[in-house]
């Protein structure tokens, strides 16, 4: 297992999953720490989260004054891992759609990619507890996504991911604008501009536990005008400028 790996956990209204989740994410390994990112839920999830810090030292929190979405919760975890000086971060939903037990074929994979992609969309990749409109609307939009940005992975929306330190260098954070969907596009996208390494591991995807879908039309529909908005050039790669100037050469 890569040693210094952050799983960064956005949670907003996720009292009911966080202590159970962390447990799980913990005893994949001593080399791994977690970040909750909290946007002041409601239900006292950023308290449980401090009073779960008070007892392990391998969990950290990141409080924020309200919810400003998943891509900023995002962008505040990345910007902590690089000043912490962590080699990999994990993104992952704090609602057990994405499995703990997952994580270790993330990391092996890691070892020879820049980008690893939990995948429900390769052999072996599955979802559980979907219907039949659902999985065809989440397969539909990653190959929307895929023909057109023209991505070398078969799951474009997965939020779960495993970046190396290297990867998250090359991008311009501020740049990072995007939410749900869209922002996992939108990172996804720049570092494959950036000529990074991708691959992509099966993981089996069910249903949340706990708690209410954060998913709304307005999040899909973000996604899919982001994708028309960097095939045409109106938005730019979210790449730091050093990366910038190594694509332009």
């Amino acid at each position: 297992m890569p040693l210094r790996t952050l799983v960064i956990l956005p949670t907003y209204n996720e009292r009911d999953n966080l202590p159970r989740l962390l447990e799980a994410i913990l005893k994949i390994g001593p080399g791994l720490d977690a970040l909750v990112v909290d946007d002041n839920s409601p239900d006292g999830t950023g308290d449980q989260a401090d009073e779960l810090a008070s007892r392990d030292s391998r969990i950290k929190v990141l409080h924020r004054a309200g919810k400003q979405g998943l891509g900023r919760a995002y962008v505040a975890g990345f910007d902590y891992a690089l000043r912490h000086a962590y080699e990999y971060v994990i993104e992952m939903d704090a609602d057990f759609s994405h499995r703990p037990e997952d994580l270790p074929a993330l990391l092996s994979a890691a070892a020879h990619a820049d980008v690893v992609i939990g995948s429900r969309n390769i052999p072996g990749g599955t979802t559980i507890g979907w219907s039949r409109v659902r999985r065809f609307v989440s397969r539909g939009g990653s190959l929307y996504t895929r023909m057109i940005l023209r991505l070398p992975i078969k799951d474009c929306t997965s939020g779960f991911k495993c970046l190396s330190r290297s990867a998250l260098g090359h991008l311009d954070l501020e740049q990072l604008l995007s939410n749900g969907y869209a922002f996992q596009v939108e990172v996804s996208h720049a570092l494959h501009q950036a000529g990074l390494r991708f691959a992509e591991v099966p993981i089996t995807f069910p249903e949340r536990v706990a708690g209410r879908s954060k998913m709304t039309p307005g999040i899909m529909f973000e996604a899919a005008i982001l994708v028309i908005r960097l095939r045409l050039g109106l938005a730019r790669p979210a790449l730091a400028p050093k990366a910038l100037a190594q694509k332009a050469s």
